[in-house]
């Protein structure tokens, strides 16, 4: 089986072609280059996850290199999508600048009052295992991940270490390969339902199952601690004028609302679930105009979603794809009164000059263009008489290779690599990806424990010792 992300004939090759984890055009992408550059990032777990990112990666970088060889100055691109969000941001500052008065001052006196009287900043430090559930799961597919989180629990309380349980289990990559560690946080940095679960706990104890739209979850509260007023004055004093801003501004677009409620058409969460699902498709002009959500003289569009989708990559897909009805309606309509906003301010005569967006645009390309030159994919090491892809196959293994080593950072392209992508056949395979994960493992138990892997290693318990 294969997943196709673009259309291509068939999912293998010949049975003597070196077996494939993705292909972009005509580069491939095989199971032993993986390999390689997976199997000594013991810090990363092996997961289908990660190989996917992998894959993704790989695709989006090829690309780039393909087209800063075509044209370093990237005078091709469109990058209207790109700074589309960054003009809008500053015309709605514009109008809230205008029409939102509100008196920020406040004395230190008030200060310390206001934050008496909303309890203490708390900080907590919680560890974290979490089971993601299928999209759109049944009742049984939710029982069966709940049954599993309760066994773990058992060997929780039964003196295995959190730690150990959660690099083995825990499918949050970012947090599993360091025992599930969330660090410190503060209240409304986390989804409502695991705050809630944390500060129900004292330190020491793990919680229930707790279900969140990133899935199930068992958390372990490590520590909790109060700052007082004098260690939190600054930020509670930007804090509360922010408050005092947005409270000001959702009074004015009461006020728009007021002459134009908006409403959520039907149909319209299907349509967003099925463009988060497939952020890659094409839309027609009839169904980029479609409206999803629609007021008297205005909606918010298909296509407006699907270039947010494209924007924020990850984090925004999952959100809506896991969200219920109640949530995604939520957040259709949050977009909705952005766009009332945006309408305003056009109205209001804050859209920038041209001049302005030519220069936006220019920034953002000369960004990109410095993003691909720190991957060292803008000038390419060809040697004499060396095919140009073969150059190219090379320089993207080793920006990889650095990204994973954390000598250099990951630069998520967005909806530039969905231009990137517009017409070249790619797919990602799932029998490569499962070669890769196999063949990690292999290769990782067959040696000697590393430094890292011996520090992972947790101490011998007495056997009635109970996990904190």
């Amino acid at each position: 089986m294969c997943l196709a992300l673009g259309s291509l004939a068939g999912c293998g090759g010949s049975s003597d072609a070196p077996a494939l984890v993705a292909q972009a055009g005509d580069y491939r992408f095989t199971v032993d280059e993986a390999v390689t550059l997976l199997v000594d990032e013991e810090g990363l777990p092996t997961q289908v996850p990660v190989v996917r990112s992998l894959a993704e990666l790989w695709v989006d970088y090829t690309l780039l290199a393909e087209a800063a060889a075509d044209d370093s100055t990237f005078a091709d691109l469109d990058f209207a999508a790109l700074v589309r969000p960054l003009v809008q941001q500053l015309m709605v500052l514009q109008l809230r600048d205008s029409v939102v008065q509100v008196d920020t001052s406040i004395t230190t006196e008030a200060l310390r009052a206001l934050y008496e009287a909303d309890a203490p900043e708390l900080q907590l430090h919680a560890r974290h295992i979490v089971l993601s559930l299928p999209l759109q799961a049944t009742e049984a597919q939710r029982d069966s991940v709940r049954t599993r989180l309760q066994q773990i629990r058992g060997q929780i309380l039964a003196g295995t270490p959190f730690e150990e349980l959660a690099r083995t289990y825990s499918q949050d990559p970012g947090t599993a390969p360091v025992g599930g560690d969330l660090g410190f946080f503060g209240r409304g940095e986390m989804v409502a339902p695991f705050e809630e679960a944390v500060l129900a706990l004292e330190p020491g104890e793990v919680s229930d199952v707790v279900q969140t739209p990133l899935g199930l979850h068992l958390i372990r509260l490590e520590e909790r601690r109060e700052q007082s007023f004098d260690d939190v004055a600054t930020g509670f004093r930007s804090f509360v004028q922010e408050q005092r801003l947005v409270t000001a501004e959702s009074t004015f677009i009461a006020g728009l609302e007021g002459r134009s409620v908006p409403t959520i058409n039907s149909g319209a969460l299907d349509v967003a679930r099925e463009l988060a699902r497939a952020p890659q498709s094409r839309l027609s002009g009839s169904a980029a105009r479609r409206a999803l959500v629609q007021w008297s003289g205005g909606a918010y569009t298909a296509g407006e979603l699907l270039d947010l989708l494209r924007s924020e990559q990850g984090p925004l897909r999952d959100e809506v794809l896991r969200g219920n009805d109640e949530d995604l309606g939520g957040f259709l309509l949050a977009q909705a009164r952005r766009k009332l906003l945006v309408d305003e301010a056009r109205r209001s005569g804050f859209e920038p000059t041209p001049a302005a967006v030519d220069s936006l645009t220019d920034a953002a390309r000369i960004q990109l263009r410095d993003a691909t030159r720190s991957l060292g994919l803008l000038r390419l090491d060809q040697a004499p008489g060396e095919a140009r892809e073969r150059a190219i196959a090379r320089a993207v293994r080793s920006a990889i290779a650095d990204n994973l080593s954390g000598a250099t950072a990951i630069v998520p392209l967005g909806v530039v690599g969905y231009q990137l992508r517009e017409g070249v056949p790619i797919a990602i395979f799932d029998s490569g990806v499962g070669q890769v994960l196999l063949r990690v493992a292999q290769t990782r138990a067959a040696r000697p424990p590393s430094a890292l892997e011996e520090s992972q290693i947790p101490p011998t318990q007495p056997a009635d010792t109970v996990a904190r």
